[in-house]
């Protein structure tokens, strides 16, 4: 099954089923946020991944030279684990692994969730390959992809008790805009997504589309 459906099932049913106050607020600061984002200035195809230096699952550091060194590297930015849409693309990638390894490929996921809620995310969803914390979304903000999200979200996180202080280690409120992003062998982009409709991700089938072009 494709992950667009599943995606589709989860947010209609939200539009429908949550309070219409609370709907009403995300939609507004979604709107508003698109409609500044599309001006904004993101890592394309063709620009070279910024290095970085970033903790695994386990605490371990992970660094983007010694993941290239493997060959083309696959990257999901993901909002983190509270995210319902995040944890469908996270299922997703894990069944495709095998297809990404197959071609060579090395999958990440990185989020500004601190390694200990990583962990969580990665033994919850039985993932089998790295989950980094990307704390205070310093690469997410260097690939121009932050989305930091109004203060009138706030008291929404709190009624569904989403502690991003406790899960991120600051309170700076942003996440990344969900992304993904193939890199060859020598750390040039080759392929983008990057979309602030946060309900809508990348199929797999396109993703190895844009493997088997490199």
């Amino acid at each position: 099954m494709s992950l667009a459906p599943q995606l589709s099932a989860v947010y209609e049913g939200f539009q429908k089923n949550a309070p219409a106050q609370v709907v009403q607020t995300i939609n507004a600061a979604n709107s508003d946020f698109q409609s500044t984002f599309k001006n904004k200035s993101t890592i394309k195809a063709g620009d070279k991944l910024p290095f970085f230096v970033l903790s695994d699952a386990l605490g371990k550091e992970v660094t983007s030279e010694e993941l290239l060194k493997k060959g083309p590297l696959l990257i999901s930015f993901y909002r983190g684990s509270w995210c319902p849409f995040c944890s469908l693309e996270l299922r997703t990638l894990q069944l495709n692994l095998e297809n990404f390894q197959g071609k060579g490929v090395t999958l990440v996921a990185i989020s500004p969730e601190l390694p200990n809620t990583s962990l969580s995310t990665t033994e919850k969803n039985e993932l089998k390959f790295p989950v980094l914390s990307d704390v205070g979304n310093k690469l997410s903000r260097e690939l121009g992809i932050i989305f930091p999200m109004p203060d009138s979200l706030r008291p929404t996180f709190k009624a569904f008790g989403h502690d991003l202080v406790a899960r991120n280690g600051d309170d700076s409120f942003e996440v990344p805009v969900p992304a993904t992003l193939l890199v060859d062998g020598n750390g040039i982009v080759r392929n983008t997504y990057i979309n602030p409709r946060y309900w809508e991700r990348v199929e797999p089938s396109t993703v190895l589309g844009w493997i088997a072009a490199l």
